[in-house]
């Protein structure tokens, strides 16, 4: 007998049974392929008790299966010091995972910097268990207060986009977004997971999900059109034009379109300091670094007596422009940022990605030579520093001078905070040769996690990174991480017992640091584990035979090389330099 429509089924009847879900179709492995996917396969990370279900899950989705490798670090800051320096290694973006609060605000200095540097960063927290959302209960690892969004409000100034995933349903294009957010704007975001979350299978979170589309971004035509007929009118009059490149290339994924608008223009190419590395120092009408006073011999010359430049991305600020400075005019530059064009005092163009308006002005330019010409007329080589006598200690310039024979284009170059940023300026990159420094934050102690990440992303280059003992006794830590992922980094301790470059600027017996047996320290780190080679050089003799090992017999060892000079010797350009920024720090107030 047929049953009666609207009826329930009789006992006898076969039930429809519902597709179980795979026990791998967790949160924690979607994560993991989502970030191994954009290109984040190593993701490093500090465990808290908020944060162990994911760290369970994420170590589960290896990398041979398309998920990523976690790299345990010493502390919150280094974890995400390194995922700064993995994004600029050329992976597109870097990955930490910490815990909730103590874990998170230790990052957040970190995750500040990336975002100044304009560098898409993935920083995952641990959260509480989703039932403590609303509930009004006090929870450890939080100031003693019942409110659980103190960590996400502070995130909030230094992260583009903000996800807090605390149910299975939203999960999944919560994740998705905030990574997409990261790739498209170019700068970090925050994704906090409730802890009882990541292990749980949930149907969204398929084997196979959907791959990323990213919509390409666009120019509008109409104003590409416009911006570039009055650029190429502004620069063709001109007599002598010359082109800098800026930081924001890189954002803007605008270097080689850079390089074919000087190739067509013949202009000189020079670089603001904390573009370096971002256009081929090999170029024909390459001219080196423009920072103002402190520029490269016969830069400033050529760039301030211009009629007309033309700055790609630029970043003014105190530093950059050393104390406000700068001999520039804004109504002959053209002031090219990743989405909009400024020509002199006006007009401005708007909705223009900055690679399309290179690629199409290249075309539009007139051959001009005449500042290479003027600039090759000026240049005189720069001679070699003194070698050393027998026996006399170490100066600064007889090391960068062996350091410019070390470097090749599998070599990658990591400056700190402090007189290596201007001794690092003066080395010719080679073609292929990495080079990094975060000038904008400018954050002591950056560069030892970031050489940790950009070594771990980028295994076709040596790092070499130089370290003031200032910086270094910030994050020293992070070595021992190096070590034990066998890494090969050669670090330039420079000790010369202070925060030189704080001197410089205004000095204060609080410049002057507690010493400490850096190469015990790092052998200490080593304990017998892994690879580690470690010199102490005092004289030119020394430093040779020291480079030679690294270079040698070490050359697949992490190398530490404390380097030991006078307290004073610093660069010609710090000094200029710390006078200027020095002044502009003590301007008096402005009446009121």
């Amino acid at each position: 007998m047929a049953a009666a429509v609207g009826s329930l089924p009789s006992p006898s009847s076969s039930p429809t049974t519902a597709p179980s879900i795979p026990a791998n179709a967790t949160l924690g492995r979607h994560l993991a392929r989502r970030l191994a996917e954009v290109g984040a396969r190593d993701v490093f990370t500090v465990p808290g008790d908020f944060n162990l279900t994911l760290l369970d899950e994420l170590e589960a989705e290896q990398p041979s299966g398309g998920g990523v490798r976690l790299v345990g670090c010493c502390n919150e800051l280094n974890a995400a010091y390194a995922a700064d320096g993995y994004a600029r290694a050329g992976r597109g973006v870097g990955a930490c995972a910490v815990t909730f609060t103590v874990g998170g605000l230790s990052a957040i200095n970190a995750v500040a910097g990336a975002f100044s540097e304009n560098l898409p960063l993935v920083c995952v927290v641990g959260g509480p268990n989703s039932n403590d959302y609303g509930s009004n209960r006090v929870l450890h690892h939080t100031i003693g207060l019942p409110d659980s969004t103190q960590e996400l409000r502070c995130f909030q100034n230094v992260t583009c986009y903000q996800a807090v995933v605390n149910n299975l349903e939203d999960a999944h294009e919560q994740i998705d977004t905030a990574i997409s957010t990261a790739l498209k704007e170019s700068k970090p975001v925050y994704i906090s997971i409730s802890c009882n979350l990541p292990s749980i299978p949930h149907p969204t979170f398929s084997r196979h999900p959907v791959p990323f589309f990213l919509s390409p971004r666009l120019s509008n035509q109409m104003s590409l059109e416009a911006a570039v007929e009055a650029a190429a009118a502004f620069l063709n009059k001109s007599v002598k034009p010359v082109l800098v490149g800026g930081p924001k290339m890189r954002v803007a994924k605008a270097c080689k379109s850079f390089v074919e608008m000087a190739d067509a223009s013949g202009y000189p190419i020079a670089v603001m300091p904390s573009a370096k590395g971002l256009v081929p120092e090999h170029h024909s009408r390459f001219i080196g670094t423009y920072w103002g006073a402190v520029s490269t011999p016969f830069c400033a010359e050529i760039v301030e007596s211009a009629d007309a430049y033309l700055f790609a991305g630029p970043i003014f600020n105190d530093y950059s422009s050393v104390g406000y400075s700068l001999l520039i005019k804004k109504e002959k530059a053209i002031i090219v940022q990743p989405d909009r064009v400024v020509i002199g005092n006006g007009p401005a163009f708007g909705c223009i990605l900055m690679k399309d308006f290179f690629h199409a002005l290249a075309s539009r330019l007139k051959k001009n030579t005449t500042a290479y010409e003027n600039y090759s007329r000026i240049f005189v080589p720069q001679g070699e520093p003194v070698s050393s006598d027998p026996g006399e200690p170490l100066r600064v310039n007889v090391l960068f001078k062996h350091v410019q024979k070390m470097l090749s284009g599998n070599s990658a170059v990591i400056a700190e905070t402090g007189d290596s940023w201007f001794n690092c300026q003066k080395l010719k990159l080679p073609e292929g040769c990495g080079y990094e420094f975060q000038m904008q934050y400018g954050s002591i102690g950056w560069s030892v996690g970031a050489s940790l990440g950009y070594a771990q992303a980028a295994k076709d280059k040596r790092v070499i990174s130089f370290i003031g003992d200032g910086s270094f006794q910030v994050t020293a830590q992070e070595v021992s991480t190096m070590i034990r992922w066998a890494q090969n980094n050669i670090i330039f301790l420079i000790n010369n017992g202070g925060y030189t470059i704080e001197v410089e600027i205004h000095d204060g017996p609080y410049n002057i640091i507690k010493n400490w047996n850096y190469t015990g320290v790092v052998e200490a780190f080593h304990n017998g584990e892994g690879k580690c080679y470690t010199a102490k050089v005092r004289t030119e003799e020394e430093l040779k035979k020291a480079i030679e090992a690294s270079l040698g017999p070490n050359k697949d060892c992490l190398c530490f090389i404390e380097v030991i000079v006078h307290k004073d010797d610093t660069s010609k350009e710090l000094l200029e330099w710390g006078s200027r920024v020095s002044a502009a720090n003590s301007r008096p107030p402005n009446p009121q």
